[in-house]
């Protein structure tokens, strides 16, 4: 069984047991979250498609860790003009657990 949610502007694929990286949530390490926005279920009988949303479907986690991913460099430049700009960049996230799934 697997589930399609959306969070932080991104879409997921998610199953029971899997850890997801995703967008930095507001919740402390080791509190439950749900997600409401399940776009699509796939159980053993059949799938189930959202318009857009399941009804009554939903997604809880346990979030394991905060964190920051490694870091980027954006280096800007322009050719013959003296102009550069060297800027470093780490995207947080938050990972969490994936406990189940309801449908």
């Amino acid at each position: 069984m697997y589930a399609l949610i959306e969070t932080g502007g991104k879409q997921y694929r998610v199953e029971e047991g899997q850890s997801v990286y995703i967008e930095k949530l507001a919740a402390a390490e080791g509190e439950t979250v749900t997600f409401d926005k399940v776009l699509l279920v796939n159980k053993e009988d059949g799938t189930v498609i959202g318009t857009p949303v399941v009804e009554g479907a939903k997604v809880t986690g346990k979030v394991e860790k905060q964190g920051k991913a490694k870091k980027i460099v954006v280096f800007k430049y322009k050719p013959k003009k003296n102009y550069k700009r060297k800027q470093g960049h780490r995207q947080p996230f938050t990972k969490v657990v994936i406990e189940s799934i309801e449908a």
